[in-house]
């Protein structure tokens, strides 16, 4: 896989983050999956609020994470997140979350959404949106 096409998204521990043990709570790792997806979507300019607008969902389905390492409080961290599948309906993203400093892999993980309206109904994904998630799945798989 190349690297060059791989969506990073970058952030600092806080301490709200950890636990008292000074490792990053589980699910915090949830929420910086979901941040990275997030900017990703802005940056193939798909951003999350205008395909909320337009009535389109894309809530998670399934979530699979493996731990390898901890991070803690003040650690800078990368979520290295690509489009690993994408059919008419649903999207898979994969990521590392990784130690900035070290390039330790801390967390490899998968999320998989489906497209839905308003009601939670399946929805073919819009046109544009999924020339833009293959085109992006493409080139990172290339």
């Amino acid at each position: 896989m190349s690297t060059t096409h791989i969506f990073e998204h970058h952030l600092r521990v806080a301490a709200s983050d950890c636990t008292v043990g000074n490792h990053v709570y589980y699910s915090r790792y949830l929420d910086w999956l979901e941040a990275a997806r997030n900017e990703l979507m802005r940056a193939i300019g798909h951003p999350f609020p205008a395909l909320m607008e337009s009535g389109i969902m894309l809530p998670a389905i399934e979530a699979q994470l493996q731990y390898r390492g901890a991070a803690r409080f003040d650690d800078r961290v990368i979520v290295r997140l690509w489009i690993a599948e994408v059919s008419r309906i649903k999207v898979t993203f994969a990521a590392d979350i990784v130690n900035a400093d070290t390039g330790k892999t801390l967390v490899s993980a998968t999320t998989v959404h489906v497209c839905t309206d308003r009601a939670d109904k399946p929805h073919r994904l819009p046109p544009a949106l999924l020339q833009a998630l293959e085109s992006r799945a493409r080139t990172e798989l290339a």
